[in-house]
């Protein structure tokens, strides 16, 4: 599976963004996609999955009621919907796919990954 992230680019605080993640490759199979960011410095942060229905999501608390993870499995594509951005969400945002997690925020379950899309929020 390949997954391409885009979407990323410059806005200021209060505004919004939206990502997607297109998949490609064995799409047949069932997978939940996440998302992570990795601001300069810091850790890998969980941010976002989706299960493969679109029924079960969970976010990260520090982004929890701003964005919006969803999916069209008919085009092979998920989004993550960021609004009231802030300069800490700053960061370069990956998706990620899993076939089954026993803990959806660890970075290392996840076995496939995207190349990244910069998100820069200035205040």
């Amino acid at each position: 599976v390949q997954l391409q992230a885009s979407g990323g680019g410059l806005v200021q605080a209060g505004g919004s963004l939206r990502l997607s993640c297109v998949g490609s490759g064995r799409t047949r199979s069932r997978y939940a996609v996440g998302w992570f960011r990795q601001a300069r410095g810091k850790e890998r942060e969980f941010v976002a999955v989706i299960s493969w229905s679109g029924g079960t999501t969970y976010y990260g608390e520090s982004v929890k009621g701003r964005f919006t993870i969803s999916r069209d499995n008919a085009k092979n594509t998920v989004y993550l919907e960021m609004n009231s951005l802030k300069p800490e969400d700053t960061a370069v945002y990956y998706c990620a796919a899993v076939h089954y997690y026993s803990n959806y925020a660890a970075a290392s379950e996840y076995d496939y990954w995207g190349q990244g899309t910069l998100v820069t929020v200035s205040s």
